[in-house]
């Protein structure tokens, strides 16, 4: 399967969006409730319709840049939220994105992305990662789909794509996850080494 601009395109366009909560998502919005510091830098790729980066946005942290490869995805924030600067909604392949940030968060991409990218993800998120910047977020630690996304994973399989970039500080079953996903999310924080 090819997961192509066209790809995503279409998902959105047809409102097939199964993993779009239509809000942030738990974990997210507790981790993003106890942080105080809104200058932070702070990178949602594949932010697909961008709840989270709207939250975090609103919560008065304006560093909030998101990248998706969908234009009818970035185009879904910017009507949602039409004060969000554009020049901070990136449209275009995350692997291709340039600058630095302090903070990444990680919601639904890595799930979506071919298999085969996993590590060049890693590597591609601790390049664009300020010195001692930070992953976090939500995996699935469950056997999903094999011909189509969400994929899955497990712990020792993330572990082994992100231990030569990042000191892996949490990698754990998520204990506050929505009904549908609790018990098959685990909560990710690290820091670039």
């Amino acid at each position: 399967m090819k997961l192509t601009e066209e790809y995503w395109n279409n998902c959105y366009q047809n409102n097939d969006t199964g993993w779009d909560l239509g809000k942030i998502s738990t974990p997210i919005e507790a981790y993003f409730s106890q942080l105080n510091n809104k200058e932070l830098s702070i990178l949602i790729p594949g932010g697909g319709n961008s709840h989270e980066a709207e939250y975090i946005f609103c919560k008065g942290f304006k560093n909030v840049f998101v990248v998706d490869i969908s234009p009818f995805a970035i185009s879904n924030i910017k009507s949602r939220v039409p004060n969000f600067p554009v020049n901070q909604l990136f449209n275009e392949n995350f692997f291709k994105l340039n600058g630095t940030f302090d903070l990444i968060v990680e919601q639904t991409f890595f799930c979506a992305i071919d298999k085969n990218l996993r590590s060049a993800y890693a590597k591609k998120v601790a390049e664009l990662l300020n010195s001692k910047g930070k992953l976090v977020g939500l995996l699935f630690d469950a056997p999903l789909n094999e011909d189509h996304p969400p994929y899955g994973g497990t712990i020792k399989e993330y572990i082994g794509y992100f231990e030569p970039y990042f000191d892996i500080e949490i990698i754990a079953p998520c204990y506050n996850s929505i009904e549908p996903r609790s018990g098959r999310e685990i909560w990710v924080k690290m820091i670039k080494k």
